[in-house]
């Protein structure tokens, strides 16, 4: 019979919610900037970033210049190298707008570039309902708290962990230990949903139960908890 579950953890990005396309992060910071580019151009040039690796929450990058290592290294402790890394990387793919490098770095941390996975709301009233306590942690250069408010989600959550204020990033097991001392439950009555396996796999170190969602598209994805809250109600929570 599986342990009753008092609690579970949810990574940010790709998880709980997930960065708009490229093509769209693009086209909104040029179109700001009063930059008028054809669909083809701005579609190329969201190709380019995101396959250099520009764009947070979007692919990881193939490779990383060695000027750009030890900030790339420290980009989700210390928001200064986030912030340089994901910079750097644009315009190590040739970006020909360096003064709007920061734009797009800076867009990429608004509400207005986050969409929620369609059954996020659903989950956390749910566990909610049940009494059952949630909070976030991510590998993060900046705090996702703004966004998560202006998605109305912020009041689901009993505590936030970010590597960049922790001052270690998963998959740490001091960072789930951590979690689950403020939150007041045991690892084994809690649950961590995340989608990379080495990151949010340090939750099974320390004896909690992991979930794996695909960081799809939004539409792609409609119903990726359903496994976690089946097994989080199917154990009964603590109502």
């Amino acid at each position: 019979m599986s342990e009753p579950v008092h609690a579970v953890l949810f990574d940010f990005s790709g998880t709980l919610m997930r960065a708009e396309s490229a093509e769209r992060w693009v086209a909104a910071v040029l179109t700001e900037a009063g930059v008028g580019l054809s669909e083809e151009e701005i579609r190329s040039w969201a190709l380019r970033l995101e396959g250099a690796g520009g764009l947070p929450g979007g692919h990881a990058p193939g490779h990383i210049p060695d000027r750009l290592r030890a900030v790339w290294d420290r980009r989700d402790l210390d928001p200064e190298a986030h912030r340089a890394a994901y910079t750097g990387l644009i315009m190590y793919a040739g970006w020909p707008w360096p003064e709007l490098a920061d734009a797009l770095h800076r867009r990429s941390t608004q509400p207005q570039a986050w969409a929620l996975y369609p059954d996020t709301l659903h989950t956390l009233t749910t566990l909610a309902e049940r009494g059952i306590r949630t909070a976030v942690i991510s590998n993060i250069g900046w705090d996702p708290r703004p966004v998560l408010a202006a998605h109305a989600l912020a009041g689901y959550f009993d505590d936030v962990l970010l590597s960049y204020e922790e001052g270690r990033c998963k998959p740490d097991p001091v960072l789930f230990t951590t979690a689950c001392a403020r939150l007041a439950v045991h690892p084994r009555h809690t649950l961590m949903v995340g989608d990379n396996r080495r990151a949010d796999g340090g939750a099974e170190a320390v004896g909690i139960r992991t979930f794996y969602v695909d960081p799809l598209p939004v539409q792609d994805r409609p119903d990726g908890f359903a496994p976690m809250l089946g097994e989080a109600l199917r154990a009964g929570g603590v109502g």
